[in-house]
């Protein structure tokens, strides 16, 4: 009896074996194999970049849905963006780096404000960049996905592989790159296919670098919008007070949004815009964002607005990053100019 009970005791203690290391698994060297002859790698090369990755349970648990809860507000999130800190630390950053901002707005015609905003909503300006190694979030997700929802493995699958080419053509170890829980890397937090579609070297010395130069994270910004349909002078928005008549209003939100009317359109439907609305010889589409048990805020986005979407596929974020960047930018005409400490500042930062 004693002899079983020590066994039992034994057995309850005992640690689960540890998971077979990525290189040793069947689908993982099949992967490899593919990596090669796509690329004409050595698949010993990939194998032993995956045998440094490890198995990242907080990636699998953060990929996951929301769990049901509160209604959408746009006004609390609002403020977890929009306030005094993110204002500061924005205007901080705009004039330590303004040379950088007002040459991708020449060579691209995207705002600074937008560039600023962009940073501010991902990263708080460098403050919240990820501490994830980039190789382990993406070999869990693209190996391990977790059960529970809709099966993404092939699309981070996708950025593994980028990963891997990124690690090459910079010449660097792919373990070395860390970013978000799914692998977005930077200041702009550009997932490794972004860095490897849109990124520039905006600075000048030979590399792309979205973690330690600011100035590369910004002409990548601007980059990535341009070619993603940024239409420079346009703006993003208008205030619109939408149809009374509850059929209108359905007819005008439906396409979400995509742009879809124009402003003879928005006035026949019973809707209001701005007097610059009304002007504005494009198509619109009728957004609206919940504000909790209130009534729902609309503005009327163009097509720069269905732009910064692709960069982040949600209204919230993108009306987020329109207002942090305005704010930003009524901080910096307030300030006095930066002295030539907040100037070298900016050199190396770049």
């Amino acid at each position: 009896l004693v002899l079983a009970l020590a066994a039992c005791g034994t057995a309850a203690t005992a640690r689960p074996a540890p998971p077979v290391p990525y290189d040793g698994r069947p689908e993982v060297r099949a992967f490899a194999d593919e990596l090669a002859a796509r690329h004409g790698w050595d698949a010993r090369w990939v194998l032993a970049q995956l045998r440094e990755a490890r198995l990242q349970p907080a990636a699998q648990r953060l990929i996951m849905p929301a769990p049901p809860g509160q209604p959408k507000n746009w006004n609390a999130y609002r403020d977890r963006f929009v306030e005094q800190q993110r204002i500061a630390a924005g205007a901080a950053f705009w004039q330590a780096n303004a040379e950088a901002l007002a040459r991708a707005e020449a060579r691209f015609g995207v705002p600074a404000e937008v560039i600023v905003g962009i940073v501010g909503v991902e990263t708080f300006y460098g403050r919240i960049m990820g501490r994830f190694r980039a190789l382990d979030v993406l070999a869990t997700l693209a190996f391990d996905f977790p059960s529970g929802r809709s099966d993404r493995s092939a699309y981070f699958r996708e950025e593994l592989e980028h990963l891997l080419a990124l690690a090459r053509k910079e010449d660097v170890a792919p373990a070395s790159f860390t970013g978000s829980f799914a692998g977005a890397i930077g200041l702009p937090q550009f997932m490794p296919g972004s860095i490897n579609r849109h990124a520039l070297d905006f600075d000048g010395d030979g590399h792309v670098n979205l973690i330690g130069s600011a100035a590369d994270a910004i002409g990548s910004i601007a980059h990535f919008l341009a070619r993603h349909g940024w239409r420079p002078g346009m703006p993003a928005v208008f205030e619109v007070a939408p149809p009374a008549d509850p059929a209108q209003r359905a007819r005008l939100l439906a396409p979400d949004i995509v742009p879809s009317f124009d402003a003879t359109a928005f006035a026949a439907a019973g809707a209001t815009l701005s007097p610059e609305g009304q002007a504005h010889d494009g198509l619109m589409a009728l957004v609206s964002v919940d504000n909790g048990g209130e009534p729902p805020a609309f503005v009327a986005g163009t097509v720069n607005f269905f732009v910064l979407t692709r960069y982040n596929r949600s209204s919230y974020y993108a009306r987020a990053v329109l207002e942090l960047g305005a704010a930003v930018h009524r901080a910096v005409q307030a300030a006095p100019p930066p002295g030539p400490q907040a100037q070298r500042m900016g050199t190396e930062n770049r």
